[in-house]
């Protein structure tokens, strides 16, 4: 038996299969939709045992515009509940109706669905999940509901302590961790530094062979600016921050090649290298 914190219950946990923790975003958004049409794949149901944090009438009002029969369980929060197979619904009313409107930016959709990813970190925290799983927000209705936070990954980085934190584009063959988040372009020239390039280069590394059984990965960086900076001809970034996070990772024995021109970095040739 497991503690469910943010809702005050127990979420008693069986069987091998992996427990997925997953929070059903803005309400006023398409994480209901995008939820209901992949867990209502049996294909897809039998990967796992989820548990969506959410509002019953959103996912029931995607599941009948989609044409499908409901296929969860659901329960209130703090209400005790096994989840032995099959998908969980732990229902907070209280947001059915009321400030958020559809497709539009609000605070209660923030505050809606903030309390859902709440839930969802709180379960990790207590071992009653195995992985979390996100559906879209809004950063504007984050921001209107007071949160500090511009998405997901700062605030999981906080909820977890995380010091050193990358995002990853993860997708078939294609494993992708970005150097920079949240931060508009024109700003970018200010905060740009090697840590900045080194530090997700270390990490997925790290990932590829821990999580991904890539046992000698190859990692390509791409550079900043057109033709990856020609020389210095259209930037100063490439061998001013680039290069050097490239050769200090390469010290630390990391097979790591670039910058490479980010507009051919992606084509399957290219990629079929790394």
């Amino acid at each position: 038996m497991t503690e469910l914190l943010s809702t005050g219950g127990t979420l008693a946990t069986s069987g091998r299969k992996p427990l997925i923790g997953i929070s059903m975003g803005d309400p006023a958004g398409i994480g209901a939709e995008v939820i209901v049409k992949s867990l209502g794949t049996p294909e897809v149901r039998a990967l796992g045992r989820f548990i969506v944090f959410g509002v019953d009438d959103c996912m029931t009002a995607a599941a009948d515009a989609a044409g499908i029969r409901p296929f969860w369980f659901r329960i209130s929060p703090g209400e005790p509940q096994r989840v032995d197979s099959g998908v969980v619904v732990v229902d907070h009313a209280e947001y059915t109706a009321g400030g958020w409107v559809i497709a539009r930016p609000t605070a209660e959709g923030g505050r809606a669905s903030l309390r859902f990813f709440d839930d969802a970190i709180a379960a990790a925290r207590a071992g009653s999940v195995d992985a979390i799983v996100t559906a879209p927000i809004h950063k504007t209705s984050w921001q209107l509901a007071g949160s500090r936070f511009p998405g997901h990954t700062d605030k999981l980085a906080d909820a977890f302590g995380a010091r050193r934190v990358t995002m990853a584009f993860v997708g078939g063959g294609l494993r992708v961790a970005l150097a920079s988040t949240h931060i508009g372009l024109f700003e970018l020239r200010n905060h740009f530094a090697i840590g900045m390039v080194f530090q997700p280069i270390e990490l997925l590394n790290a990932a590829l062979i821990q999580w991904f059984a890539i046992e000698h990965p190859c990692i390509a960086v791409a550079g900043l600016n057109p033709h990856a900076g020609e020389d210095g001809q259209f930037g100063d970034e490439e061998g001013r921050v680039i290069e050097p996070a490239i050769r200090m990772a390469r010290n630390l024995g990391i097979d790591v090649e670039g910058p490479f021109p980010p507009d051919t970095l992606f084509t399957p040739q290219r990629r079929s290298r790394f």
